[in-house]
């Protein structure tokens, strides 16, 4: 079905009919001019994001239901790095005349699978049309106690460093996505141009020939690189990493989601707080998978885990009075420590030379 056909009030009332509410602080949802929250006791915690066709993603290679799914826990994910709870959700769409109305159901079947993990409430957005392609804008709402709350800014000399999860995985991912791209891609040129000399030569069994070859071109194998994938078209905010620390009585000194790359992020947290860390090539979190298909691709694994961006896992400083508590959270690992300011960011080699931890994250601007 066109989009056209329904209208933007039609089209939001077909997608957002059988919302229903789950946090006590949303108090109107959709279908007025504002959604009406209520935060009497707490703070409250603020995050949007904008996700641009062929910036933030290819729709060569990631459906629109993942999309949905993962334009939601890149958002979440902010909430969580401020240690608090989220709990709303806006989401804005700009749509050029190539989408469905279903195109549009898959990417909200998506969006609400992830706010159902977490219990999030979409309460509005907006809707309108793009000549360029598919623009995503979300805003995510959360809350947090005053004295819960964690910025980039309360590193300390002595802290530990820590990280959740793995990292380089879905950097690995996209270079594998588009490693087959291109082959693809490069197959599918080399038969038009024979499609081509075919149809002027008025070869109809030719012709023939090479549309079945085209519609027929092998899908390619990611057999034991499964994880890679998953990591970038599935991206899962750590929530569950934020419930054990609190679980264990700890709070980040300084925290924040890694979507940039570790260097880029340390470095910030670094540099609001005004401090130097020093970490360690040897404890970096690095998965079997990630680290075979640096090696298919000739790149260096560390260099990957250091500034591959997108894995958004939870980066963050503790007392070094917890360090016992954090030896005791599953998937939470010790990559270094804060020094005072005028040390430097510096990684330790495995044989132990030291280099200055440059921030080479991705930058959406260059």
């Amino acid at each position: 079905m066109e989009i056209a056909q329904l209208g933007e009030f039609g089209l939001i009332d077909r997608l957002t009919k059988d919302l229903d509410k789950k946090n006590e602080s949303t108090k109107y949802g959709v279908g007025d001019d504002c959604a009406v929250l209520s935060y009497p006791d707490t703070e409250v915690l603020v995050t949007t994001d904008m996700l641009m066709e062929g910036v933030h993603f290819d729709l060569t290679y990631i459906d629109l239901k993942h999309l949905g799914y993962k334009s939601a826990m890149v958002n979440i994910s902010d909430i969580f790095a401020m240690n608090g709870t989220p709990r709303q959700m806006t989401v804005s769409l700009a749509l050029s005349k190539r989408f469905t109305v279903e195109d549009v159901e898959l990417f909200y079947e998506g969006l609400r699978l992830a706010c159902q993990k977490w219990g999030v409430d979409i309460v509005g957005g907006d809707t309108t049309s793009s000549y360029t392609g598919l623009a995503i804008s979300i805003t995510c709402i959360g809350e947090a106690r005053r004295e819960d709350i964690v910025y980039r800014n309360g590193a300390r000399n002595t802290d530990l460093i820590c990280v959740s999860g793995d990292l380089g995985a879905a950097y690995m991912g996209l270079q594998l996505l588009e490693r087959e791209k291109a082959v693809y891609y490069s197959q599918v040129d080399g038969l038009q141009k024979k499609l081509q000399a075919a149809q002027k030569a008025g070869d109809q069994t030719q012709i023939a020939n090479l549309n079945a070859q085209i519609a027929n071109l092998d899908q390619p194998d990611f057999s034991g690189k499964e994880y890679l994938l998953q990591r970038q078209l599935q991206t899962e905010a750590r929530g569950d990493i934020i419930a054990r620390l609190r679980e264990a009585g700890i709070h980040p000194t300084a925290m924040m989601d890694i979507s940039d790359g570790l260097s880029s992020e340390l470095r910030h947290i670094c540099k609001q707080s005004h401090t130097g860390c020093r970490i360690f090539e040897k404890e970096l979190p690095i998965d079997y998978q990630t680290a075979v298909m640096a090696e298919e691709l000739n790149m260096n694994v560390t260099t990957c885990a250091l500034n591959g961006g997108e894995d958004y896992e939870l980066l963050f400083t503790v007392p070094i009075g917890d360090l016992e508590k954090v030896r005791q959270i599953e998937d939470v690992h010790l990559i270094g420590h804060i020094t005072e300011e005028k040390y430097g960011h510096v990684l330790v080699s495995r044989d132990g030379n030291e280099f200055e931890l440059k921030a080479q994250g991705w930058n959406p601007l260059q």
